[in-house]
């Protein structure tokens, strides 16, 4: 089978527990990693699926990467190859689609509820779920693309994932394992810092408080998108 392949664009943004899934599941997946100057490639050809990472860019900054990206999202859904989008990705999805991105009302970093919203697609990459405590770190928000379905809602930020097809793009981070949000909450103190006026922003000891049953519950929800979007992996 062809691999997935991961776009990171930061160095501890990884694949997350999406990596996991994937070898659970013994899907291969390869990255591509921005951050270390790694190329974009040309072709969708030696790749079943692309799931887009989150960073702490901006879609709408003049880095070299991001029009070659684009284009390569924009031939994904052109050539039924299925998109992944987590934050940045969700983003990046969304402007190769038309749509725009800009700075959201409030900062969102911590963990916080998003809303499930009453529409078919929603009930497909999410089944029964009213509700779910995801993980955000985020300043910039997207508009849903033409033609796609909006799945997913938060008080202090209104569209946190739109889905079409075999794709489905986040705002809010799915992928979050322990580790890694006691990365960021270090790494980023000054993130934190800056925006802790929001009211959608917690302090460090609040995120890592009970940061291991949260992943381990978010990561009942990932299983759900997981799964389905797998089903439409390129198998030829």
């Amino acid at each position: 089978m062809k691999p997935v392949v991961v776009f990171r664009h930061a160095c501890c943004e990884g694949a997350g527990y999406l990596g996991t899934f994937l070898a659970q599941h013994a899907i291969p997946w390869c990255e591509v990693r921005i951050d270390k100057g790694e190329a974009v490639p040309s072709s969708l050809d030696a790749y079943s699926g692309i799931v887009l990472m989150g960073g702490p860019m901006s879609v709408n900054d003049d880095l070299p990467w991001i029009p070659p990206l684009l284009s390569l999202i924009r031939h994904a859904v052109d050539q039924d190859v299925p998109l992944l989008g987590h934050c940045l990705g969700g983003q990046l999805i969304s402007k190769a689609l038309g749509g725009t991105v800009s700075k959201n009302p409030v900062k969102e970093i911590g963990w916080g509820q998003v809303s499930v919203l009453d529409n078919q697609l929603a009930k497909e990459w999410f089944g029964d779920l009213p509700a779910f405590n995801s993980f955000h770190w985020h300043g910039e928000t997207f508009t849903v693309p033409e033609g796609a379905t909006h799945v997913l809602a938060s008080p202090y930020c209104e569209n946190q994932a739109y889905a079409f097809g075999k794709h489905i793009g986040f705002q809010c981070h799915i992928e979050m394992m322990p580790e890694m949000v006691r990365m960021w909450t270090d790494k980023w103190k000054a993130d934190i810092a800056e925006a802790s006026s929001s009211p959608a922003v917690q302090s460090a000891e609040v995120m890592l408080a009970d940061v291991d049953a949260g992943c381990e519950t978010l990561h009942t929800v990932a299983d759900k998108v997981y799964s389905r979007w797998i089903q439409g992996l390129v198998h030829n």
